[in-house]
């Protein structure tokens, strides 16, 4: 009975580690609404697996993404402000490890998989470009011709082919509903190539409510952490943020109650009063929404309306804001010459590694020529700040030994 009972244990993991008194998936998202995602009903991997013992599924995924070396490159890879123009400013790393802990605070109070939410928010910019948008916009221009460029789907790409962490499979295979979550957006083009995958951009459907509180903690990360960052480099002034209403409310407010402090800690508090704002505000509308729907499973949020959001008034001033950070911030001159010099670096790259691919490592060439236009995007995507710089002084500037 003895022997019988180990190889049972053996055979079934998750099975033996209940056996073991480990946790069991279920047990460990016994708390979740009946609307959340669980790991047991996941749609799987594509390359089967065993399941994990101690851990759900999604944080498997998150441990996986967080181990990755994609992960490890958005350390040197701009969010606003090139990483080499100071040490404060945020990188595309510190962006997502604060996305990640706004929608962990949301999916806390709303019942939904934190596991699940982190995931996604710490794989959502694996695919970015070196230099921020203007590098993305750069590639996309290049890639024109060869089916463009778009970062969501290069993130996809990152975990589903592009790491080399495991003997069995390329990517991280992570589960479905991870990998939908990275895919915000994509084009009725690209959806019909993703089967299943892109099947809710085709017929209008909404991903995970986990998904969503991503997507939403995404804005409001970004939003006002640009604003700490603009402000810290001089490129916006507290003068011009009072046209903001969403700023100048709590700034009044930070000011009447602490009337003793300024500077960086009166720009801080005011941050933080915006981020909590904006935080309250979304759970609280989100879960007005779920009430009036009343989604009874993950089927019934994906054929319902978009469930997370924010309050019409609420929605409104975080628009403002972002249009003044668009106007003031991402169109100011000194962004934009940086902007400007990141698309020569990446135009730059591309063209010579296009007009000889022997330039390349030699596995991102290819004797196809119709894939060699995507191997060359997908290394230049790879690149840190640095590492593209580095890349384009070693093509084309002559060293002076």
């Amino acid at each position: 009975m003895t022997d019988r009972r180990s190889d049972d244990v053996n055979q079934h993991p998750t099975a033996g580690a209940a056996a073991l008194g480990v946790p069991t998936q279920e047990a460990l998202e016994a708390h979740l609404a009946p609307y959340a995602a669980h790991s047991a009903h996941s749609r799987g991997r594509r390359y089967p697996e065993a399941p994990p013992s101690a851990r759900t599924e999604f944080q498997r995924d998150r441990d996986r993404i967080v181990h990755s070396t994609a992960f490890r490159r958005l350390e040197y890879k701009t969010q606003v402000f090139v990483n080499h123009e100071g040490d404060l400013f945020r990188t595309r790393l510190t962006h997502s490890l604060e996305v990640a802990q706004i929608a962990r605070s949301v999916a806390r109070n709303l019942r939904v998989n934190e596991d699940l939410v982190e995931a996604i928010s710490l794989a959502h910019d694996l695919g970015h470009t070196p230099f921020g948008h203007a590098g993305q916009d750069a590639l996309n221009e290049c890639m024109r011709e060869h089916g463009g460029f778009e970062h969501n789907l290069q993130s996809l790409a990152v975990v589903d082919d592009l790491e080399e962490h495991y003997g069995a499979y390329n990517g991280l295979n992570l589960c479905f509903e991870t990998r939908e979550g990275i895919l915000k957006h994509c084009s009725r083009e690209n959806a019909r190539r993703l089967g299943a995958l892109g099947e809710r951009f085709l017929e209008g459907r909404q991903p995970s409510i986990e998904a969503q509180i991503a997507n939403v903690a995404d804005e409001i990360a970004y939003n006002n952490h640009d604003v700490d960052d603009g402000l810290r480099s001089g490129l916006l002034t507290v003068e011009q943020l009072a046209e903001v209403e969403l700023w100048q409310t709590h700034y009044e407010a930070a000011r009447r109650d602490f009337p003793h402090i300024e500077g960086r800690r009166l720009i801080h508090e005011t941050v933080r009063r915006i981020i909590n704002t904006l935080i309250v505000d979304l759970i609280g509308t989100t879960q007005a929404n779920l009430v009036r729907h009343a989604p009874d499973s993950l089927d019934a949020v994906r054929a319902a309306p978009a469930l997370v959001a924010h309050s019409e008034p609420i929605a409104a001033q975080a628009a403002a804001l972002k249009r003044f950070l668009f106007k003031n911030l991402y169109r100011h001159y000194r962004v934009m010459r940086m902007a400007n010099k990141a698309r020569r670096v990446v135009v730059g790259l591309f063209d010579a590694f296009t007009d000889d691919p022997r330039l390349l490592p030699p596995s991102y060439q290819s004797t196809d020529a119709a894939l060699q236009p995507r191997l060359i995007a997908h290394y230049i995507a790879g690149m840190t700040d640095r590492y593209a710089l580095k890349e384009y002084q070693r093509l084309f500037v002559i060293a002076d030994n």
